[in-house]
């Protein structure tokens, strides 16, 4: 069972549509939650919530569907503003570190910041780097031409109570000054993963697209479909990364344990050519090679599109 919360209708659509047979459930205290399998992997049950934006929100909806579901982990889906040039639109970024950016002390002349941040856990950063490099990442992009595709990065994101749409704007300077590590921004994972640290070792992730720039022109972007194109992303992504952790169980606890396990085609490619190479000396003669020779050996592996070296 798994546990994937969104903030805005057009993240949860993205979400939604993904599932199959999805009935509502709701908790004893009117909180509604969409339960259903994954399309693509129908051993995989989601429970499916939506927080409304901000952390505070984020946090107490978090803790409820812990408490409800019982999760092997929970997952937070969405888009972001993107804080590099080299950030395309529906780019997924999977947070290895969430950055609670507004803590601090304010002085007369200066701002002093306390920064919180939580890291994503080791086990479920290891299975998330390995999908983009599978066939099934792409087969969740189905409109998506030969080549095309969103890039998958790994990278810190900031997270706080504004909608940040500049570059000049002191929020932006404390960003680049304090947090200069952290690659896209977003208002909910603050609250969701001090919730996923209280709950007593539940695995928690951030799964984000970028939907604009956070430089002024978010109406602009916007208004060009980016955020249906980055939610879509970061569903597809979230999906790979649900049925890979998930535990085989249902919202009753009930189930074989058998996992839902890591989606086909998701391991590394193997080489698609071997070349070996013996170059004789002084007029000699190579007749047999006993042995393997390291010395002269290439390889040439076919790299997914998640695994590009971007600058930062």
């Amino acid at each position: 069972m798994i546990v994937i919360l969104t903030a805005l209708p057009v993240e949860h659509h993205a979400v939604l549509e993904r599932l199959t047979d999805a009935t509502v459930h709701k908790n004893d205290v009117g909180t509604l939650f969409e339960v259903g399998s994954l399309a693509s992997f129908p051993k995989c049950q989601v429970a499916l919530g939506t927080t409304g934006p901000g952390a505070l929100d984020a946090a107490a909806l978090a803790t409820r569907a812990q408490a409800e579901f019982s999760p092997a982990a929970m997952l937070f889906v969405g888009i972001a503003g993107g804080l590099r040039d080299w950030l395309a639109i529906g780019d997924v970024v999977v947070a290895t570190k969430i950055h609670a950016y507004h803590g601090g002390r304010s002085e007369d002349d200066e701002f002093l910041a306390r920064p919180r941040s939580w890291q994503l856990p080791h086990a479920v950063e290891q299975i998330a780097r390995r999908l983009p490099r599978g066939e099934a990442w792409r087969a969740l992009l189905p409109e998506l031409g030969p080549g095309d595709g969103p890039s998958v990065h790994f990278e810190a994101v900031a997270a706080g109570d504004v909608l940040l749409n500049s570059k000049v704007s002191p929020t932006a300077q404390r960003l680049r000054r304090n947090y200069n590590d952290a690659v896209a921004i977003e208002m909910e994972s603050s609250g969701f993963a001090l919730a996923g640290h209280l709950s007593g070792g539940v695995a928690t992730a951030t799964i984000r697209a970028i939907s604009d720039h956070a430089d002024g022109t978010k109406g602009v972007t916007d208004s060009k479909g980016s955020q249906d194109i980055a939610a879509r992303n970061a569903a597809a992504f979230a999906v790979l990364l649900a049925a890979a952790v998930d535990d085989g169980k249902n919202k009753d606890g009930k189930g074989d344990g058998t996992p839902a396990g890591t989606p086909p085609n998701t391991q590394p490619p193997l080489p698609v050519s071997i070349q070996n190479t013996n170059t004789a000396q002084s007029g000699a003669r190579v007749d047999q090679q006993i042995g393997v020779n390291f010395e002269a050996f290439h390889a040439a592996w076919t790299v997914g599109a998640g695994e590009r070296g971007e600058k930062k």
